[in-house]
């Protein structure tokens, strides 16, 4: 079973990666539930989280220029529990 992950880059994208083509896995779809075409051989696709990409939803380098900061992190796992 293919493996889907959407990884955060720091100051960029939001990153879907895969180890099968994208297009047989997941539908990118506007707020009319239309379809954006994805590549049909592609194992990662790379969506906008800056806004001034000219390709949006997908990204396209513009957040390089634009002085999009954005370096989430995941929080850590809790502690432990202690066996009572």
């Amino acid at each position: 079973m293919p493996q889907i992950k959407i990884r955060l880059r720091p100051n960029g994208p939001l990153v879907i990666e895969s180890t099968e083509p994208l297009a047989t896995q997941i539908e990118i779809v506007d707020h009319n539930g239309a379809a954006f075409t994805i590549p049909a051989n592609k194992p990662v696709v790379a969506l906008c989280r800056c806004g001034h990409s000219a390709n949006k939803p997908f990204c396209d380098g513009a957040h390089k220029n634009c002085g999009f900061l954005a370096q989430e992190l995941a929080p850590p796992p809790p502690p432990p529990v202690a066996p009572t």
